[in-house]
């Protein structure tokens, strides 16, 4: 995991919002046809409509905070749906606290 893709991604307020939404699903989307939403994540359409974006932006967003090990995506017939890695946000916690730890180490 790289620190400075992480802190990229994290840097857009859009995407920050989502991994906020993201942590409690059942309070943040209404209930979904297919799949739980604690279980399986939340459809992208219900993740582009609460963001007010298209399908295809809320789409790309989700597809950096997958990249970055932030979310999991699980199909579920033609839709897919996200949910947080929690794993994966404590893993990035630690790179960038690392990454600053060894930068203010050595910078001394």
């Amino acid at each position: 995991m790289d620190a400075s893709r992480v802190l990229r991604t994290l840097g857009n307020q859009r995407r920050l919002e989502i991994l906020a939404w993201l942590a409690d699903p059942v309070a943040n989307f209404p209930p979904q046809r297919d799949g739980d939403l604690v279980d399986d994540g939340v459809c992208l359409v219900f993740i582009a409509d609460k963001a007010g974006i298209s399908q295809p932006s809320a789409s790309r967003h989700m597809e950096l905070l997958a990249a970055a090990g932030l979310v999991v995506t699980k199909p579920v017939g033609r839709w897919t749906f996200y949910r947080r890695d929690e794993r994966g946000i404590a893993e990035a916690l630690d790179v960038i606290t690392d990454s600053l730890t060894t930068e203010a180490t050595n910078g001394r």
